[in-house]
């Protein structure tokens, strides 16, 4: 029998490093269990986020960015840049390099904080024991007080596109070694969307496929329609209600067949983009005999507190409900850590943030407009564009708005929804409102700096009673 530990957490995703961080400062003797291995057959932290997701993406959506505003913005400033070209080897290089210092600064947090990293594919036995298995096949039973699962999602595939060198997933989306002349993207949700912006700008002719009858339903519909123009304009072709039938790979074009209310249609493209969806990772993971349940669509069930009904096996991030997003499970893991050590700890769900990293940007926390009139809830709203700040102006960065949702009665902030510039940077403001219980009140009597980005919050707070200062609004009565 190997060691024993107080924790053993499996996976190094951003739920899992964070939750084997944080038990092993509180004291605890921890290990996290990891099967990723690089080309060196070294394992490689960071899960899904920092090596094929978050990191990644965002580093080429800057890169990608940089590029579209020097071939089409930077003459608005005055700078004139001829025969501007991409070296996608180079853009893909220092992608790479980024994932490679976050993922060894993992190894090096781990070290510093003395968790315990044991390289292999995880499984939970009976009595709180972790198997490992490790790339040669050689198999160790670990013992637990504690085991958090924390094993991540990957993308979902289907069946009329099976992946192959030209359809790929949202991963291999992120390899191409050139650009492709024309680009298919099945799913128009964040993955698909950010995927196709960084191709788009690059010179691909892109179509989105999208099977749903609503642009983005989960994200505020003013806003949504919004951004939706805004796409239009950068070239993406978005098609609603299109369902992908098949597809087949002739001569190195993809033909893909999809219906939509007008009937059947083809389209011929050089690559095509999977990006449907995300699962748990559950396959293997757990023995028959662990006692831990999933529920009808794969993720384990845990109670508020991230606990399975098996006392001392918990669980976080996309392997269970609520949100696949990497902060989401960061925040578990610290909480689950917490917990075990005798601390009190809670996620508020209800102000988590969600990001669309496209450009413009889109932000959201708490509850839409449309979500607040299925409720039957009574709510203000106030609404301030970008158009009118001199600060997006000065970026020439007008598309967009802030938009703040607030409690008819007690202006208890209910919801902040922004697309534009710094959206992701700026939704923030309102996490912190509405986790300390702000009103929208409150906003319009904070100090802006000026000229910022962010006033356009303090104009939408000042709106919400029709008290805005630099758009003509409808008195209040």
């Amino acid at each position: 029998m190997a060691d024993k530990f107080d924790v053993i957490v499996i996976g190094a995703g951003p739920g899992g490093y964070v939750a084997a961080i944080r038990a092993a400062q509180l004291g605890l003797k921890t290990a996290c269990v990891e099967k990723w291995s690089n080309e060196a057959g070294k394992p490689v932290f960071g899960g899904t986020c920092l090596n094929v997701g978050c990191i990644p993406s965002k580093a080429l959506l800057e890169s990608s960015h940089k590029f579209e505003e020097a071939k089409h913005d930077f003459e608005t400033h005055g700078i004139m840049a001829q025969d501007v070209t991409v070296d996608v080897a180079k853009m893909q290089g220092r992608k790479n390099n980024i994932v490679k210092n976050l993922t060894q600064g993992i190894a090096s947090l781990f070290k510093a904080n003395g968790v315990t990293s044991i390289h292999g594919a995880g499984k939970l036995l009976a009595n709180k024991q972790v198997e490992v298995t490790d790339n040669a096949g050689n198999v160790t039973v670990y013992d637990a007080e504690n085991v958090i699962i924390a094993t991540g999602s990957r993308p979902v595939e289907i069946p009329p596109t099976p992946l192959n060198e030209h359809v790929v997933d949202s991963t291999g989306a992120l390899e191409f070694s050139e650009v492709p002349k024309r680009l298919g993207v099945i799913g128009a949700g964040v993955i698909g969307l950010e995927l196709g912006s960084v191709w788009a700008r690059l010179g691909s002719e892109v179509v989105v496929l999208e099977a749903q009858d609503t642009f983005l339903g989960a994200v505020d519909q003013q806003l949504a329609k919004d951004a939706l123009k805004q796409f239009t304009k950068q070239g993406l072709d978005i098609r609603l209600r299109a369902r992908v039938t098949g597809s087949e790979v002739k001569r190195g074009v993809v033909k893909v067949s999809y219906s939509d209310t007008k009937g059947d249609h083809e389209l011929k493209v050089d690559k095509l983009i999977v990006a449907v969806g995300r699962a748990p990772n559950t396959d293997n993971l757990l023995a028959p005999d662990s006692g831990v349940n999933l529920d009808e669509r794969g993720f384990i069930f845990v109670d508020d507190q991230c606990k399975t009904n098996m006392p001392g096996v918990w669980a976080i991030g996309d392997v269970v409900r609520g949100p696949m997003l990497a902060h989401k499970a960061s925040e578990e893991g610290i909480v689950v850590a917490e917990r075990i050590a005798g601390h009190k700890g809670h996620v508020n769900y209800d102000c988590i943030p969600w990001v669309i990293y496209t450009h413009p940007e889109i932000a959201w926390v708490g509850k839409t407009e449309e979500q607040l009139k299925a409720e039957g809830e009574e709510y203000k709203v106030g609404t301030f564009p970008f158009a009118a700040s001199g600060r997006a102006m000065a970026a020439n960065a007008t598309m967009g708005m802030v938009k703040i949702l607030a409690h008819k009665d007690t202006d208890r902030i209910l919801g902040m929804h922004i697309v534009g510039p710094q959206a992701s940077e700026m939704i923030a403001q309102g996490v912190i409102a509405m986790e300390f219980g702000s009103s929208s009140e409150d906003l319009a009597m904070t100090v802006f700096a000026h000229p910022t980005l962010s006033e356009a919050v303090h104009e939408a707070a000042l709106a919400v009673e029709g008290k805005a200062i630099h758009i003509a609004q409808r008195k209040k009565r």
